[in-house]
């Protein structure tokens, strides 16, 4: 692999605390609300000087947050909020022996962190997305290459032997008696896909779309069904990846991946299956994403979505506002809500949500285990070129999109789509 990526982006952006007096009267303001808030929280958050502070913070276990250097820590939080607090993490201003428990005991908290009066002057404050990365069709391919070119061979180290970077479906006796482990992740993958080709109708001859290929493995499964499958993606590693893949598994001559972006699809299909790409979409562009759906489904067909969703009230408050995660791990993406699905699919094209079911505790486990690989292959993973500050901010990625699922602050859902004249 090359390393171009990593040096000209997660370097780059990793800057150095803020310095000057505005700097200095903002992180007096955040270590004050930090303080605050962290006094009523059931954290300890330690401090170089021995202050404890948390909710039953004398009392053991409770999440550790330790802060080696708070004067960094609180101009990285009063310079840009969350996206500061991430930073100093990447930094090691402050690190965490279970990062997800700490994460989860803040996103529980989430909408109450910052007091009311203050959460208005939100967009005032906080940057916004710059025109750079928005969901255009110049600036779509960049933004995927900067998360999914990396290297396959680091997805490999914490992906299982499907290569399936998505939430699994774990079967619901495991996930209730806490004995969720590595083994089960593959099959568990495997149990999703199949439900999304259920849930789209896929058999022996049907023509299926899939928009955002992966690594290949649910384009294998649906020719596995006698599926002639065209699948579309960004990413030049991906493309090659899933070929070789599909053309391992023998179905070459049933499955069809191209580098295209959603925009200039063409063709008509009995079934449309698309596994978390509209988080990639933004905002600004789901109308055209489920106008290209509406125009590529044939009567009487399909479409099953798997999508991340967060709440409608927070996607309206943060529409607008520049996040840790656009700026490091997915440029231009932003989550959506159910609601905003449905209102824009209802507003926009002839389809209707059909059905709809959530499982975001079956994503947070699949989030532990991926963190649990990626920290055991840290060894590997500096031979491959990532260093420990790269693999700082993969931890926190990964402990925080957990902690987002843990907490219910975020749900995956799969979403069936289709014209109801056309299924009475």
């Amino acid at each position: 692999m090359t390393s171009s990526c990593l040096d000209t982006r997660h370097d780059e952006l990793l800057p150095p605390p803020p310095t000057g007096w505005r700097a200095r009267v903002r992180a007096v303001a955040a270590a004050g609300l930090f303080r605050r808030a962290a006094a009523r929280l059931p954290l300890r958050a330690e401090f170089p000087d021995g202050t404890v502070l948390g909710r039953g913070a004398h009392r053991e276990p409770l999440p550790r947050m330790i802060i080696h250097d708070p004067a960094a820590f609180h101009a990285r939080l009063g310079q840009s909020g969350l996206i500061g607090f991430g930073e100093s993490y990447t930094a090691g201003e402050w690190t965490a022996p279970d990062p997800a428990a700490v994460l989860t005991v803040l996103a529980c908290q989430m909408p109450r962190l910052v007091p009311a009066a203050l959460q208005r002057f939100r967009t005032t404050v906080l940057p916004k997305p710059p025109a750079g990365e928005l969901g255009t069709t110049a600036n779509a391919r960049t933004n995927i290459e900067h998360h999914y070119d990396l290297s396959n061979e680091l997805f490999q180290l914490f992906l299982d032997d499907s290569m399936t970077y998505s939430a699994a479906l774990f079967p619901e006796a495991d996930l209730a008696a806490n004995t969720v482990h590595w083994e089960l992740l593959h099959d568990a993958q495997h149990r999703k896909i199949d439900r999304l080709l259920d849930a789209a109708g896929v058999r022996a001859g049907s023509r299926v779309l899939e928009i955002g290929t992966g690594w290949g493995e649910l384009a294998v499964r649906a020719a596995a069904r006698g599926a002639l499958v065209h699948s579309v993606t960004l990413s030049t590693r991906q493309l090659e990846s899933a070929r070789e893949r599909v053309t391992a598994a023998g179905y070459a001559d049933r499955a069809h991946i191209e580098l295209c972006d959603y925009r200039d699809i063409r063709g008509e299909f009995d079934a449309i299956v698309s596994v978390e790409m509209i988080e990639a979409v933004g905002y600004r562009y789901w109308p055209a994403y489920f106008e290209c759906l509406d125009r590529l489904l044939r009567p009487g067909g399909r479409v099953a979505l798997q999508a991340i969703t967060m709440p409608h009230e927070r996607m309206l408050a943060t529409r607008d506002t520049y996040t840790w995660i656009q700026k490091y791990i997915f440029p231009g993406g932003f989550l959506p809500s159910a609601e905003a699905i449905e209102d824009t699919v209802t507003r926009e094209t002839s389809l209707r949500v059909r059905a709809r079911s959530g499982f975001g505790a079956h994503y947070a486990e699949t989030l532990r285990l991926w963190r649990e690989r990626f920290d055991a292959h840290a060894a590997e993973i500096d031979v491959l070129g990532f260093d420990a500050r790269f693999r700082r901010l993969w931890q926190f990625y990964l402990a925080y999109s957990e902690a987002g699922f843990r907490s219910g602050y975020l749900d995956v859902q799969h979403i069936v789509l289709d014209r109801p004249e056309e299924h009475p």
